[in-house]
Parts: structure tokens; sequence; C-alpha cells
């Protein structure tokens, strides 16, 4: 008689969940993708997803806890469900992003994160339930809590953050997520289905510079006017020669927002917005440092005055070894092809950023890849279209049910759970 491994039971436990709930699966990820919304303003996808849940308590045996617009975020949600003694058992959570981009709607694939998310959230109750009714009431799979976190604004406006800073995460020992990319056939790593690639997401500063001048009729007095548009100008300059001089794996890009209202007015306000990034929080401030001298020379050099708005930072990803490790056993044992990089070399998405880095600063966290087929990279219009494909969601599904057995073994694993709180500890460090 062959005794099937515990990864093996959370494995058919997990898939056979995600087949129950495949129909409202689809449906929830064609709303999400049919209905891009920006940062903050997530309001359908907010109430389908709350909605989804709501019929779930009311139709199937299980009690989730729904708290929409959660910590004071209006487009936030938090869903919940605890079984046995909450004081006793472990918490994991999953992170569902589902802000689009302006004009090219989801072409970061965030319908198929949320989606993903919610599945796998939905696959780790239905198994854990199953455990803790063979378990003993002393043991600890007996009591559990599994969390679906609502996250939005993660494109721009940093809703992660928000939500750490007002304890979303407190008490969770685990946090999970996969995010889509496309597959490149130049590239043998990003051909797999799911591939784990540490050091390919960076720190992040975002800021807005604002110009003031003097205005004057452009024709008649330029010399009574101070052009904020040159110091804009002037600024654009000084960051791209700073660019021959910062390092390979640094960034540094930006738009003019405004650049003034007619040609015969000389400019009163101009205003640029940068995006700063580079592989660690520390060596992210020495760039951010000799960026800002480059708008303040701007500012010196046409006389204008500068002001600075900073967004949101977000933190490089801190990979934790033991998840990943686990995830990559539990997505070959399922049979599909998985890589987890882990010899130190930067990913080929070097470049990307998240603020699922902060989380990963606060608890251990998880931050997989997986690839879809489609005809463009992600923040492109041909990446849109293939996020709402049928089989970029079933490779969704397939990277759901890796996060939901590996969440299972933390919550149910006292050893697993303690080399994973080890690994976190020493990767802060």
């Amino acid at each position: 008689m062959t005794v099937q491994t515990s990864e093996e039971r959370f494995i058919a436990s997990v898939q056979e969940a995600l087949r129950n709930y495949d129909t409202q699966l689809q449906n929830i990820n064609q709303q999400i993708w049919s209905n891009p919304e920006l940062a903050y303003e997530e309001h359908q996808a907010h109430d389908a997803i709350c909605t989804l849940f709501d019929t779930l308590s009311s139709t199937t045996d299980f009690t989730f806890t729904i708290h929409r617009s959660a910590y004071d975020i209006p487009t936030a949600f938090e869903v919940t469900y605890t079984h046995g003694d909450p004081s006793r058992g472990r918490v994991v959570a999953f992170n569902a992003e589902y802000d689009a981009l302006p004009g090219i709607g989801h072409a970061c694939g965030h319908n198929l994160i949320a989606t993903s998310s919610i599945a796998a959230f939905l696959a780790t109750c239905h198994a854990m339930r199953s455990a803790a009714t063979t378990a003993s009431a002393a043991s600890d799979a007996a009591s559990f809590t599994v969390k679906l976190l609502g996250t939005p604004a993660e494109e721009s406006g940093g809703g992660k953050i928000q939500l750490l800073e007002r304890g979303a995460y407190q008490g969770v020992h685990a946090c999970l997520m996969v995010h889509p990319v496309p597959m490149a056939p130049q590239n043998p790593r990003l051909l797999t289905l799911a591939t784990v690639l540490p050091g390919g997401y960076l720190a992040n500063d975002k800021l807005r510079v604002t110009f003031t001048g003097k205005p004057a009729h452009a024709a008649a007095a330029p010399w009574e006017g101070i052009n904020a548009l040159d110091a804009v100008v002037a600024a654009y300059v000084n960051v791209s020669l700073l660019r021959q001089q910062i390092l390979p794996t640094q960034r540094v890009h930006g738009v003019i927002v405004n650049g003034g209202e007619r040609p015969n007015v000389i400019p009163r306000s101009a205003s640029v917005d940068y995006y700063i990034r580079s592989p660690t929080v520390k060596s992210l401030k020495g760039l951010s440092e000799r960026v800002v001298k480059c708008f303040e020379a701007a500012a010196v050099a046409t006389g204008c005055e500068v002001a600075f708005e900073w967004g949101p930072s977000y933190a490089d990803l801190k990979t934790n070894n033991p998840i990943c490790e686990s995830y990559v056993s539990v997505m070959r044992a399922m049979g599909h092809l998985t890589l987890f990089d882990n010899t130190g070399q930067k990913s080929a998405i070097t470049g990307a950023s998240t603020d699922q880095g902060n989380v990963s600063y606060t608890v251990p966290g998880f931050h997989g890849i997986f690839t879809i087929p489609t005809d463009g990279v992600n923040h492109t219009p041909g990446f849109t279209q293939g996020a709402g494909s049928l089989e970029a969601y079933q490779r969704g599904m397939a990277c759901a049910a890796g996060m939901a057995v590996v969440a299972c073994q933390v919550l149910v694993d006292d050893e697993f759970a303690a080399r994973v709180q080890q690994d976190f500890e020493m990767e802060r460090e």
C-alpha cells in the first residue's frame, strides 16, 4: 500500500477545489479584465470580488468574513476564513491586485493576479479544512487563518504600503502572490510555466518635480520671463547624461506632465514625473540624491524655483528561500516545468518594481512569476490581449494550486514554518 505524503494529499485536495470553483473563477477573471480601473478607482473589481464571497458564504458551507473598504481604503478589501482557535494557529495571506493602466487596460495582467490569489485562497481553505477534520484537537492543523487581501494601486499608488501602515499584515506568517510575464523564446528561463528569479524587482522612488518661473509674452517681451519649460528641458538632459554613469542594474525614466499652456506665453509652471530604481533600498537612496541634483541644477541655471513631491517608495523584493523551494517542488510534482534560479544572477525581468517588496521586508513573502502567451511585453496592448485569454487563466490556476499547497505547509508544518521565519530574519539582516 502506497502512503501519500502531506504534499501529495494537499495537491489532490487543492486541485479538487479549483475544479469545483472553476466557473466562478473564470467569471471573476473576465469581469475584472473587461472593466479596467485605475489606481484607487477599482470600485467594480472591489465590489465584484466581495459579492463573489457573499455568494459563496450563502451557497456553500464555508463562512467567510468580508470587510469592504478595509483599513479605511475605499477599494481595498479583506476576506478571512478562520478554523479553530485563531490565537493558536498560524496565518497565511494572499495578495490580490486588480488595478489597470491608463489607456491600455490590464496590460500587466492584474486580473490574473487577483484571480490566482482568489483561487489560492479558496483552495487553501478547502484543503486545510479537510486536513483539520482528521487532525486531533490539540494539533496545530486544527487551528488556522487564511486571509485574502485586496491591494489596490500597485501600478502607482502603493496600496500595500498603506495596508502595511494600517496593520493589515500584522500576525501574518507568510504572504504569497504570482505575477504574469510574457513567454520569451529567446530566453529559456521565461519559457517555463512558473519561475522564481531572485533579484528581479528593484527598489523604486517616485517623484514629481515642478518648476516655477515667470510668465511673459513670448514674442513681445521674452526677456521679462523665466521659462519653466526650459528648466524641464535642462533637467531632462541632465538626467539623460547621468544615465551614462549609473550601474547597469539602475534605472531612471520620466515624462513631461506639463510644459506650458500656449506657445506665445513663457511657461510659468512646468512639471515632470520620474521613477528612480535601484537593486536595494540602500543603493536607491544614493541614486535618488544624484537625480535630485539634476533637477536642482536646472532650476539654478534657469532661475526657476523647484519643488519636489515624493510618491510612495517601493522596496526591493526579499526572497524567502524555503517558500520558493517548496513552491518549485510542488509545481514540479504537479508536472509543470518550473525554474528556481538562486544562483545570484540578476533575472531577465530586472527593472520592474512592486509594493510586494515592502511586504517582503515585513513578513515572509513570495512573488513568483508565470508566463502567458502574448504578442507583447508587460505594459503594452499586446499583453492586455494575452492577459484575457483562456490559456493565461489556466496557467494562473496552475500557479494558484502551487501557492495553495505551500500555504498549507506553512499552516501545518512546524519545522517548515520555522525555516521560513528563520530565512526571513536572516534576509532582513
